[in-house]
Order: C-alpha cells, then sequence, then structure tokens
C-alpha cells in the first residue's frame, strides 16, 4: 500500500511530458514562423532580381 502512495506522489513523469508538450509547441511556432519568413524572403529575392535585369 506504501508502494501505491508513493507512486501517486511522484510527479517527476508528468513534469517531463509537460516540458515535453511546451517544447512540441514552440518547435511548431518556429516551423511556421520561419516557413512564412522564407516565403516573404524568395518574394523579396525575385523582385531584386528581376529589377537588376
Amino acid at each position: 500500500m506504501k508502494f501505491i502512495r508513493k507512486m501517486f506522489k511522484d510527479n517527476k513523469g508528468a513534469t517531463a511530458i509537460e516540458y515535453g508538450l511546451i517544447a512540441a509547441l514552440i518547435a511548431v511556432a518556429a516551423i511556421t514562423a520561419m516557413g512564412n519568413l522564407g516565403t516573404k524572403l524568395n518574394t523579396t529575392f525575385n523582385k531584386v532580381a528581376n529589377n537588376l535585369q
């Protein structure tokens, strides 16, 4: 019975899962932002290249 109580009091696994979810959310946000930035940069460089010709 003491072992079961000790298992319920241990929160290390839950904390690790929470940190993992936060890291995944940050990664998704970063990928989205970098994808949008890449598209805008590509458009800008194409305009510059066309104006130089």
